[in-house]
């Protein structure tokens, strides 16, 4: 099959194209005949084997363990393990695989669900770690409720276009902060309100909100609970620049540490998609209140241009690959 391949860390000039065996799958999981796949932010780190903990997540400490990168993916069931109860050969599903740049992927069976029935393979591509990503910072961390006053920083983004949605869904007041280019797509989600970071300055206004997400963002941790109400919460989702070791992840450290000393909940989580979650953007999807964003798509070969278009930071919504 072909597959994007990575022999060791680096930037997009690591990745190539070439032919190798389709992967074995083990008795609970399930081989993927791909159709489209996802670029984000979480497959850039692992690309690059940075911030360092990456490496000593399992990821393999001088070099990748897995050579074919991507998670996000859409496609056909090909063949099942022996202990897989929930599809057979055929089913069309999306979740979350194993090497997803390439012509067949494995996958857990609890990291896939059926595809949304009015979703193209490449719309159901850029769903789950995104969307889950999503999901959980807003129901599980933010306790979101109706009625409420919702920040969300970054909402061009991967993320941040589900969050937006979601949110809304949920019944929320939405607040986007973004840039120029992208005020009318983030307008055009369902955003109540959207706030050009060039021209306003989110933290001055007499504007405060019940619940704040900060999505890859640096603004400081004054300037966030400077927005919050007295006893709001702030979810720091993910987090770029800073160093080789940390890779931004300071201000999620710092957050955690203050929290039980003030009356906001400050804080951050990591994602962990699940079978279940899936299923509950499935029917986000299929009730009409949420739609990919899709900004770009590359074939496979063009991995690398996909990766460095995403590194730009230019991208309003998700970048695709087909193959």
């Amino acid at each position: 099959m072909k597959a994007i391949v990575q022999d060791e860390y680096g930037s997009p000039d690591v990745l190539e194209l070439r032919n190798i065996d389709i992967p074995e799958i083990n008795d609970e999981e399930v081989l993927v005949r791909v159709h489209a796949a996802g670029v984000g932010r979480d497959v850039w780190h692992v690309m690059a084997g940075l911030p360092y903990p990456i490496r000593l997540a399992g990821y393999g400490l001088r070099a990748p363990k897995n050579p074919v990168i991507g998670s996000d993916v859409a496609g056909v069931v090909e063949t099942v393990g022996d202990k897989v109860s929930r599809f057979q050969p055929g089913d069309e599903v999306f979740g979350i695989g194993k090497g997803s740049y390439a012509e067949y992927a494995r996958a857990p069976e609890d990291k896939l669900a059926p595809k949304p029935a009015n979703l193209t393979f490449e719309q159901a591509a850029v769903l789950a770690v995104m969307g889950s990503t999503a999901l959980q910072a807003l129901r599980d961390q933010g306790k979101v409720e109706p009625g409420q006053e919702v920040l969300i920083i970054g909402a061009s983004g991967g993320v941040g276009t589900y969050a937006v949605q979601i949110a809304k869904a949920f019944g929320a007041q939405v607040t986007g902060v973004c840039s120029t280019k992208k005020v009318e797509m983030v307008r055009s989600i369902g955003a109540d309100h959207v706030i050009d970071y060039t021209q306003e300055d989110f933290a001055r206004g007499e504007q405060r909100y019940d619940l704040i997400l900060d999505i890859g963002g640096n603004s400081s941790l004054a300037r966030l609970r400077r927005a919050l109400t007295p006893e709001g919460t702030l979810v720091i989702v993910g987090g770029e620049g800073g160093g080789r070791w940390l890779g931004g992840l300071e201000r999620q450290l710092w957050a955690t540490m203050l929290s039980p000393f003030v009356s906001q909940k400050l804080g951050t989580f990591v994602s962990a998609p699940s079978h279940e979650d899936l299923l509950v953007l499935k029917e986000l999807i299929e009730s009409g209140k949420v739609t990919p964003v899709i900004d770009r798509t590359y074939p496979l070969a063009e991995v690398p241009e996909a990766m460095r278009y995403l590194q730009e930071g230019h991208a309003k919504g998700k970048v695709l690959i087909t193959v």
